[in-house]
């Protein structure tokens, strides 16, 4: 008879340890370890070798599959996966509760075609399902909808409809009946997930897994979980704006540097083509503290706006807010314009605002941050017309920053006048010159060290 032991799992990490301690041995996160019991195999089992088991092969000798991308109907996704979805590939899509997950994949089940797919869901009922499908599209009533949590019947009406899509909702919710643990925990997930792959790669079946974050936004479960699956997608939002972006985290079949944007309808997720649309007011007047950004997420140049208020403070220590912006990456923006520019700012209160709700990490913001800030503290208006791009560091000297070709034609397509980036590299002002942009007049403006640029710009 098969003994049961327990064991204490990482929710972080998947490692596991015999026994329960308050810090992870692995990773060294607090409070994450679970406990779950696992079946002890006999040692007869341990030693038995399957008779099918795989034979090691020459790679020259294997016949290449044709790449049939299946396409989801959405032209934003299907760029992020790589041209679209590869059959028999897992797909793992992460983000947080009421980001749009659930209504991006049933829009993914009307493009591949409702007949051709199957929705499973461990967390709503048919009833349910149904409700939200007929906001999106009257096609969905043909799509077979399981309800169920246990993933060996999932298995086996995957292999007995076979599909050409599954749609798990969610991982987390799924369970395997010989392992004695509770739904998500980290062995079932493991272990569920693992069955799934198996399958698809056997019955050629694309699936996409819907999973749960953690509070830090990263997807609930082991970290293995990730490895294991072909492509990662993290779906993010803001609760309080319509815009939504998907992202490549990983992707075996495609760049990691593709990115999609959608907004939020009641009818489902609308395509957004040209993103630099959505977050620039055009002929707006102008105003003090807001500058255009010219930033590069993944290989997609993008326009933003950047605000910044600068008042002086009411309380005994100055506040340092920011919304879509590294906060400390401010930090060391602001010591930067105290000690190279003289501007005392230990009074005042700097607010920053990346208008849209959305993040951005790219350092290419720091010109445009500082320029903001330089806006407010003085009361004077920066154009519209005007965009920057460049890196700032600590002794006040700008850095090139990669994709400036790319920002500054999307900054001109846009119908800016000028754009002002760091001193570009002979090969690439004569790679811009020829593709028509004016260099030498205004179209584009070089600087060299912050204290110049601000004299230049403020004049």
């Amino acid at each position: 008879m098969a003994k049961a032991k327990v064991e204490y799992g990482c929710t972080e990490c998947g490692d596991t340890t015999p026994k329960w301690t308050g810090k992870c041995p692995s990773c060294g996160a607090w409070n994450t370890l679970v406990e779950h019991r696992v079946t002890k195999k006999s040692e007869q089992q341990k030693g038995a070798r399957s008779s099918s088991r795989s034979k090691a092969v020459v790679l020259g000798e294997i016949q290449s599959e044709p790449n049939n991308r299946i396409s989801t109907g959405i032209g934003e996704l299907n760029n992020v996966l790589g041209g679209g979805i590869v059959p028999g590939s897992v797909v793992l899509v992460g983000g947080d509760p009421g980001v749009g997950k659930s209504t991006l994949m049933l829009q993914v089940c009307t493009g591949v075609g409702c007949s051709a797919t199957l929705y499973v869901s461990g967390e709503e009922s048919a009833a349910q399902i149904r409700d939200r499908a007929l906001r999106i599209d009257e096609e969905l009533d043909a799509m077979p909808v399981l309800t169920e949590t246990n993933v060996e019947w999932v298995l086996e009406e995957m292999e007995a409809r076979a599909p050409k899509l599954v749609v798990i909702d969610s991982i987390q919710t799924m369970y395997k009946s010989d392992i004695d643990s509770a739904p998500g925990s980290v062995t079932q997930v493991r272990e569920c997930t693992a069955h799934i792959i198996k399958e698809a790669k056997r019955l050629g079946i694309s699936v996409f897994l819907v999973g749960h974050v953690t509070k830090d936004g990263s997807i609930a479960g082991p970290r293995v979980l990730e490895h294991m699956v072909d492509a990662v997608l993290q779906f993010e939002g803001d609760r309080g704006h319509e815009l939504r972006v998907l992202r490549a985290v990983k992707n075996r079949f495609g760049s990691t540097n593709e990115l999609a944007v959608f907004v939020m309808k009641h009818t489902g997720m609308e395509e957004v083509p040209n993103p630099s649309a959505l977050f620039i007011r055009k002929n707006r007047e102008d105003e003090t503290g807001t500058v255009i950004a010219a930033t590069l997420e993944g290989n997609r140049p993008l326009l933003v706006e950047v605000q910044a208020l600068v008042s002086e403070t009411s309380y005994g220590n100055p506040q340092r807010v920011c919304s879509g912006f590294d906060s400390k990456r401010l930090q060391l923006l602001l010591a930067v314009l105290e000690k190279r520019m003289g501007m005392q700012l230990g009074q005042h209160d700097v607010f920053i605002n990346i208008a849209g709700g959305i993040k951005i990490q790219d350092t290419a913001l720091d010109f445009a941050v500082i320029v903001a800030i330089v806006s407010s503290y003085r009361d004077i208006t920066v154009s519209s017309v005007l965009a920057f791009a460049g890196e700032i560091g600590l002794g006040g000297e700008f850095r090139m920053v990669p994709g400036i070709d790319q920002r500054v034609r999307e900054a001109l397509r846009f119908g800016l006048e000028q754009i002002w980036v760091p001193t570009l590299p002979e090969s690439m002002r004569k790679d811009l010159e020829n593709s028509g942009n004016n260099i030498g007049g205004s179209s584009v403006v070089e600087v060299d060290r912050l204290v110049a640029a601000i004299v230049k710009l403020f004049a």
